[in-house]
């Protein structure tokens, strides 16, 4: 049974992916939601171009794939009810996603994983193989074939960033951005710690263990338009046309790094992108982002109860996965902190 507003309160620390989306959704269910962000909405790696919703390879299924899957599957109903709400447009899209394949031997090894996913996604959105993609934004193929599959989607973060923010407004929710809070100053009541790499680096001193670290990425937005077209995958880089005329590519995975800032990494991921895909060759560089995306230790999200800490919550780590996994989240979250329905898999628990 969902609680009245009168009678629930939460606050939630941090303003990116998940604080947004657990916020909504806790709103939505009739919650009082108040928000602080330590800088502006989407300050940390949820700031970024790529929103790549791509779901894990069908193989060796465990349960981490098992929860990002139904979030995939939740996601057009999330994103339709935030627009509503919103009156603004979140950019997701299930436009779906294209890969080269390299030589004879990977179309030997494919033939597995087609078969993997056929047994774990539902037989509408499919993978296959593929000799005429239709798409302006082809990358070359050694072997003429790529790789197809209808469940990747899209998004672009700094829409969704918005529309959330706005859904939550007008919903009654209250945002502060520019407020730093730390665990002894928070107001009194449930308190959900959505706080990124900051937020990682308190529960590592608070637990007496390492739960995670930082790992930057670097992104490019460019002015060309393929609205319709399916995401690319190549090389090790996302290419992803948005909605909006735009198209994003990034990023990089740099565990190591001595600014949180753009440097020549990214003019040679801009240079690859252009070698994939020709079409891309004369775009204009419109945005150049960098960010440190929160990598939990377990290198899946760290959801629940803050051990040692009642009435705290903690949902974290999203790394490259947190628009994929934030409906899922959002809803798990929601249900643990308003109903105490605990659906939380093992391997996202904090303890």
């Amino acid at each position: 049974m969902q609680r009245s507003r009168a009678l629930t309160s939460i606050t939630i620390i941090g303003g990116g992916i998940f604080g947004l989306s657990c916020g909504w959704e806790i709103a939505r269910r009739g919650a009082a939601v108040r928000i602080f962000e330590a800088r502006h909405l989407g300050a940390g790696a949820s700031g970024g171009h790529v929103g790549a919703l791509a779901p894990h390879a069908p193989e060796n299924w465990n349960p981490k794939k098992a929860f990002q899957l139904d979030s995939l599957l939740m996601a057009p109903g999330f994103w339709a009810g935030v627009e509503a709400a919103s009156g603004l447009a979140s950019g997701y899209g299930r436009t779906g996603r294209i890969q080269p394949v390299p030589d004879a031997a990977g179309v030997d090894r494919l033939h597995d994983r087609i078969v993997a996913a056929a047994r774990q996604w539902p037989a509408p959105l499919p993978m296959r193989l593929t000799d005429a993609p239709a798409t302006t934004l082809l990358p070359a193929s050694p072997t003429g074939l790529w790789l197809e599959d209808r469940l990747t989607a899209r998004m672009n973060p700094r829409a969704a960033i918005a529309a959330l923010a706005e859904a939550i407004r007008r919903q009654g929710g209250e945002i502060i951005e520019g407020r730093h809070v730390c665990p002894e100053d928070t107001p009194a009541g449930t308190t959900l710690w959505a706080a990124g790499l900051a937020g990682l680096a308190t529960l590592s001193d608070d637990l007496g263990r390492i739960m995670g670290k930082g790992v930057k990425g670097q992104s490019a937005l460019l002015g060309h338009a393929a609205p319709d077209a399916p995401q690319v995958f190549a090389d090790g880089l996302h290419v992803v046309a948005h909605s909006d005329g735009t198209t994003a590519i990034g990023s990089t995975s740099e565990n190591q790094y001595s600014h949180p800032d753009v440097d020549h990494q990214l003019d040679q991921v801009l240079a690859r992108a252009r070698a994939i895909c020709p079409a891309l060759a004369d775009a204009p560089v419109l945005d150049r982002w960098a960010g440190i995306r929160p990598r939990a230790q377990s290198r899946a999200p760290l959801l629940g109860p803050w051990p040692g800490r009642p009435g705290h919550f903690v949902a974290n780590g999203g790394f490259k996965i947190g628009f994929g996994m934030a409906p899922k989240i959002a809803s798990v979250m929601a249900d643990l902190i308003l109903e105490g329905r605990d659906g939380i898999p093992d391997a996202f628990r904090l303890g």
